[in-house]
């Protein structure tokens, strides 16, 4: 998806400078017609992108792969999305995820003129509280995700299909966690009066949400059907037995490489001089990620704030400690 989007790096400066849509490499006709369409919430989807990116970083900051981009290329994972693989199905749900919050968000902060608080699903206030704040917009920013992130998912193949699915799987994400957040109103916050509103959560839950949901992603089949338009193709589940995904559930048909040897064909880095944790049994220890090779240990030296004092009223002081700590890099 991020392909798809085909913003990357280079358009991290997006929100301080003059969109020019005709400048940005690799949109295809429907999204820069979103793109003239909806200017000025552009920079808002390249800041989508971007959290989504960073999520994806620190939820796989201690596996094989660990979300690494290129700064070369329009296809900023380089050819790992290239397969219909459990982590094509992450990055894609996780973007679409973070294009929807980044816009619903600059909506309520009132970045847009064509967007702003949602009023329409207020419904009766609850007991002991009264409706009041900004409430996040989520509909319409998963239309943007849905209208700008798909446009390229318009083919009868079984990766768009895929792609699809796992672009919604992201949003819908963003929707299932929507929560009333309120505040107190009162002397001395007595609550006497409450006013809530909805927001969406912390983009860490989505992020962690998501992950649990690559774990158990479903795989598939690919399916050919004839059909008035020509041959499409749909996918199934490959195992029967099992429960069929949901649409708030992964999917994908590929298996994935083991990523433990670099290759360029499937992007892989390898883990090479990865630091790992020498007294985990998961993949993040040193033997499941260094993948049997075994690693190296060396010793650095850190500075640390140490001894802190609370001093009245009101400050802290603190001395400067130098401690050592093990380091354990793959071989």
């Amino acid at each position: 998806m991020p392909q798809s989007l085909a913003i990357g790096h280079q358009y991290s400066s997006l929100g301080t400078q003059p969109i020019l849509c005709g400048s940005i490499p690799g949109l295809v006709p429907k999204q820069l017609r979103f793109c003239r369409n909806y200017v000025e919430i552009m920079p808002s989807v390249a800041e989508g992108v971007k959290i989504g990116i960073q999520e994806c970083q620190h939820q796989f900051r201690g596996r094989r792969w660990n979300c690494t981009t290129v700064n070369d290329s329009l296809a900023i994972f380089g050819p790992v999305l290239d397969k219909a693989t459990r982590e094509s199905a992450f990055v894609h749900a996780i973007a679409s995820a973070g294009v929807a919050f980044a816009v619903t968000r600059s909506c309520a902060e009132g970045s847009a003129t064509i967007c702003g608080c949602d009023t329409r699903h207020k419904g009766p206030p609850g007991e002991g509280w009264k409706w009041g704040g900004c409430s996040e917009d989520v509909e319409f920013g998963t239309m943007v995700s849905r209208e700008f992130a798909d446009a390229r998912e318009n083919r009868p193949d079984a990766r768009s299909a895929m792609n699809r699915h796992n672009n919604e799987a992201g949003r819908t994400s963003i929707i299932d966690h929507m929560h009333l957040k309120c505040k107190c109103h009162g002397l001395s916050g007595s609550c006497e009066v409450k006013t809530c509103w909805w927001s969406q959560p912390d983009f860490r839950v989505i992020g962690d949400y998501l992950k649990d949901k690559y774990d158990s992603a479903s795989e598939m089949v690919v399916e050919k059907h004839r059909e008035s338009r020509g041959w499409v193709e749909t996918l199934r589940p490959k195992y029967s037995f099992f429960k069929a995904p949901t649409e708030r559930d992964l999917v994908y048909y590929e298996n994935s490489p083991n990523f433990c040897e670099p290759n360029p064909e499937t992007g892989s880095f390898g883990t090479r001089d990865r630091i790992c944790n020498v007294t985990s049994h998961g993949i993040d220890g040193c033997d499941l990620l260094c993948c049997g090779r075994g690693h190296n240990t060396r010793t650095e030296k850190r500075k640390e704030k140490c001894h802190c004092i609370f001093h009245w009223c009101c400050y802290v002081s603190c001395q400067e400690c130098i401690r050592v700590y093990d380091v354990h890099t793959c071989k």
